[in-house]
């Protein structure tokens, strides 16, 4: 893994990522604005599920699907 290699956002995880996590705290963020976190395999159902329940969640895209977006 490079410098450069987009690791997982979990805590303490230094595995490359596969999965962004859009997300968009409403009561702070107008409504087309998009943060992300990034997750591995084996933490992307727990990462959707911490933004998820909060009502944050809005989008799980593969990594290569959203670098290579317009």
């Amino acid at each position: 893994m490079s410098d450069e290699t987009p690791i997982c956002s979990a805590k303490g995880c230094r595995t490359a990522a596969e999965w962004v996590l859009a997300w968009n705290n409403p009561k702070i963020h107008t409504p087309d604005r998009r943060k992300t976190w990034l997750a591995c395999a084996e933490h992307r159902e727990h990462l959707s599920q911490f933004l998820g329940v909060r009502g944050f969640l809005k989008d799980v895209v593969p990594l290569a699907e959203w670098e290579s977006a317009p």
